[in-house]
Parts: C-alpha cells; structure tokens; sequence
C-alpha cells in the first residue's frame, strides 16, 4: 500500500492553553472481530462521573489486542473534536465521542497538535503525550470505510497517546491544560508525517538529542524508530 504525503502539521497549544474534556470514554461491549485476537474492544462510549486514571488507563477500560494496544506508554488515547469535524463533514456522519475508539474526546487542545512529550492537567490526573496512533485494519473494520487506513493516514489527523504521570480522576468538563512543553518541538502531526514521508532524519534526532538531555522519555516505539532513523 502507497500513501500520499500526509497534510501539513497544525499548530500546537501554547503552554497554559487551557481546553475542555468533552467526553471520557471507556469500552461499552467487546465486538467479534475478524483480526487474529478474534474480538475488538474499539467500542468505546462516553460515561457519566468520575472516572479513575492509572497506569495502564481508565479504571474498567480494556484493550483486546494487547500485544498492539495499551501499556503504560498507551494508557489513553486522546482525540480532539477539531480533528473529528474534520471527519464528520468528510464522511457525511456525526463522529461521535468514542467513535474512534478514543479514551478523551478533548476541545480547544489539539492532541494531532501536540509535542511528544508535553504534559496536560486533567481532573487531578497528570498525563504526557508518547506517540500518534497508527490506524491498524481493526480500526478500518471499525469503520467500514473505503481505503480508511489510507486515508486516516494521509490526513495526519491520528490524535494522540498519552501516558499517565500523576494518577487521579477525571471526568467530562474537566479543564485540559497544558502544563509543560518541552523546547523540540516536534509535535505528534510532525513526527507522523515524517515517518509516512520518509523523512525522519531531522526530526528524530531533535528526539534523541530532547532525550539525552533529559528534556523528554521517549516511548520504546518512538525512541527505535528514531534510532533506527538517524544511523
């Protein structure tokens, strides 16, 4: 399968940008799949209250292909409602919260927007932004829409996962707020569309260097793939 250049990166939020958690969402029924797990847990809803965040995500929350999914550095995958207009107006249907399989539903902070690395407040939980998500045939299953990995891709729109750094509770109001950002630069939409590209030279090493200098703690797949980018 080829791609086409991803669309440009947007702007991120600046430190103390403040949006809302719309929607927090956690896995409502695990579905048949026809995947080698056999069963999908991408069907996530919004719930009501408080919800707790830990180190491995939402408190009841659960990931089918754990071998691909979740982990420490997956906990939650967040996804902004800007990127979601984008796709209603382009498939013709509401995106609804959890639509994507998304654990936050967030406005006004761009999560595809994103430094890897940078930190939101949440509730009283803190969490930091490891990596884009990559859309996997499960996801295009999910879906049912033609070429939907191709073209979830060449949007550039993935949103992003996030690792939980302070534990607490969370729930729909919530101020996102950002709270630190490190000085790289390199945000979720830069990195992702670098890979597609193929040109990841440059941004891979403004990762390793943010790293080495104790600035960030890239993800395994982050911190591999920019090795392997720059030797």
């Amino acid at each position: 399968m080829t791609f086409s250049t991803p669309e440009p990166a947007r702007p991120h939020a600046p430190l103390g940008a403040t949006g809302e958690l719309l929607a927090v969402c956690r896995v409502h029924v695990l579905l048949p799949d026809a995947g080698a797990v056999g069963v999908t847990a991408i069907d996530k809803r919004p719930v009501a209250g408080p919800v707790k965040v830990r180190p491995l995500g939402l408190y009841a929350d659960v990931q089918a292909d754990r071998a691909h999914h979740g982990g420490e550095e997956q906990a939650v995958y967040a996804y902004s409602q800007e990127d979601a207009d984008h796709w209603s107006a382009e498939l013709g249907y509401e995106v609804t919260p959890g639509l994507f399989g998304e654990n936050f539903r967030t406005r006004g902070v761009a999560a595809s927007g994103a430094l890897i690395g940078e930190r939101w407040q949440v509730g009283t939980a803190v969490l930091e932004v490891t990596q884009p998500r990559t859309p996997c045939s499960t996801f295009a299953r999910r879906l049912g829409e033609e070429r939907w990995v191709k073209r979830f891709t060449d949007a550039n729109r993935t949103g992003a996962y996030l690792r939980v750094v302070t534990p607490g509770e969370v729930r729909a109001g919530d101020a996102v707020e950002v709270v630190s950002r490190p000085s790289h630069g390199v945000s979720i939409a830069d990195w992702f569309g670098a890979r597609v590209a193929g040109t990841t030279v440059e941004v891979s090493q403004r990762l390793l260097d943010a790293e080495a200098a104790g600035e960030v703690r890239l993800s395994a797949e982050v911190r591999e793939r920019a090795g392997r980018a720059v030797r």
